[in-house]
């Protein structure tokens, strides 16, 4: 879950840096103390102290189409590990993928999620963002284990096929497609149905109008009065909630709890729970929260699969005829494409897990160490905040050859399995719906390729604050016969 949400936080801060970090310093200053051991602390710099460190420069090149060359120059003056100051905290900066495995496996005792004070207020203090300890792992371990049921696979794979054939329908040859946009509204939808099994309707409209508005308060300034963005996306959040509350009431007065039925939804499983923690209020914050990576995680993943695509006619090539076949065989069959026919085809699972490598929809995950933590040698103080940057590692041309070509080959007959490769974050925050996303994918490009030819304009990625397509990524699009 947090691995999908990540990526539309971590910059927040940036916004907001030179108003509040004067404040955050007075009260962290003894972090600099010199009765640490400066020689057990990572090589590095902390900028220009106490405004702005080295935020203004990450920033810079965040904008550019090379976002590591801020990790890049360091790494080659300091290692793989080294400190800075970003964000108004000291940070110690891992683009080494055991140290991150390291502190993506840590537990409550050794490092602690890490936000901006907004996103805090936002999300809510049980959101599984921010909770630690047993029930986070409760919450987190009952939605994995059902958001990986054959059940939900099932289910994800009719209404995924139903939205997509809906949406490719509209689509006409005289004007372009934008596929970011249509994988947005398709993905949404998907994941509002299993989380509350909301199905289309008014009110599916009502949530993602009130959802958009929720939204645009991740990246916004702390300020909560009537007016800014942070309160009306709170107030949006309210309203939310309420909606779902009516769920979950409708849910226990038809005797959910004592049903021996299979859950249908996310919401199901969560109101089935006999713990006290599970109160009705938490329980539809999280199931806000889980709707996020229907905004952002999987439709970036779609687009940026059918971007790389669109510039490798070999991969594309190989891609279609998979899936062709796939699709014969099957209509000779007469048989309608199960979950595990779209996720055994193997070429495209290689398409998808190098759109993740390059992508790098989520470029790390932020943390704070709750006291002195060392790892392979490096110190991360108490109280200092720690960066794993996962796009550094997926880049490095030291585990990838010519890192920056996109060649799904490079996967075939190899694990993905390993601290090399983490797109889905790791530990006891593992992203519980990576397989989903898998499919959801899998499912847009088959469909995608063996109904249409396509062209597409010329688009550019855009990383900063969050990864999408600056243009939407439009295609024309022609009909195979």
């Amino acid at each position: 879950m947090e691995i999908m949400i990540v990526g539309s936080l971590l910059m927040t801060a940036a916004a907001i840096l030179c108003l509040f970090v004067c404040k955050k310093l007075r009260k962290s200053g003894r972090n600099y103390s010199s009765r640490r051991s400066s020689s057990r602390l990572p090589l590095g710099s902390l900028g220009i102290r106490p405004f702005v460190g080295e935020t203004l420069h990450f920033i810079s090149c965040a904008y550019s189409d090379r976002p590591e060359t801020f990790m890049d120059k360091r790494r080659r003056m300091y290692g793989k590990v080294f400190k800075s100051h970003l964000f108004g905290s000291a940070t110690i900066v891992s683009t080494d993928a055991e140290v991150s495995r390291i502190i993506l496996q840590s537990d409550a005792k050794t490092f602690v999620p890490s936000y901006p004070k907004s996103l805090m207020e936002l999300m809510g203090k049980s959101s599984i963002l921010i909770i630690n300890g047993s029930l986070q792992r409760r919450i987190h371990g009952l939605i994995g284990s059902f958001l990986k049921s054959p059940t939900l696979r099932s289910q994800v794979t009719t209404d995924m096929r139903k939205y997509v054939m809906e949406s490719m329908a509209k689509w006409s040859q005289h004007s372009p497609v934008y596929i970011q946009d249509e994988a947005k509204h398709i993905a949404f939808q998907v994941l509002v149905k299993a989380l509350i099994s909301l199905d289309g309707g008014d009110e599916m409209e009502l949530l993602k109008k009130h959802f958009q508005q929720f939204i645009a308060g991740l990246m916004s300034l702390p300020f909560n009065f009537p007016g800014t963005q942070l309160y009306r996306s709170l107030q949006a959040k309210k309203k939310m909630v309420k909606l779902i509350d009516g769920i979950i009431q409708a849910k226990r007065e038809s005797n959910v709890i004592c049903s021996s039925d299979a859950a249908k939804d996310v919401a199901d499983v969560l109101v089935k729970d006999t713990s006290e923690e599970l109160s009705d209020d938490l329980i539809a914050e999280n199931l806000i929260d889980l709707m996020i990576p229907g905004e952002d995680s999987v439709p970036l993943l779609i687009t940026l699969a059918i971007k790389y695509l669109s510039d490798s006619p070999a991969a594309l090539k190989q891609l279609t005829e998979e899936n062709l076949q796939l699709k014969r065989l099957k209509e000779k069959l007469g048989e309608p494409l199960s979950w595990n026919d779209y996720l055994s085809l193997g070429f495209t699972q290689t398409v998808i897990t190098e759109t993740l490598r390059m992508g790098n929809i989520i470029i790390g995950v932020m943390r704070k160490a709750v006291k002195d933590v060392e790892i392979k040698g490096h110190l991360i103080p108490k109280g200092w905040c720690v960066l794993a940057y996962f796009r550094s590692v997926h880049l490095d041309d030291k585990l990838y050859d010519f890192p920056y070509q996109f060649n799904p080959w490079r996967w075939q007959d190899k694990e993905i399995s390993n601290c090399n490769f983490t797109p889905f974050g790791g530990g006891q925050r593992l992203c519980p719906g990576l397989d989903l996303a898998r499919l959801e994918a899998s499912i847009f490009l088959h469909h995608f390729v063996t109904q249409f030819r396509w062209e597409a304009e010329d688009d550019s990625i855009i990383h900063f604050p969050t990864v999408r397509m600056k243009g939407r990524m439009p295609v024309w699009v022609r009909r195979r016969r």
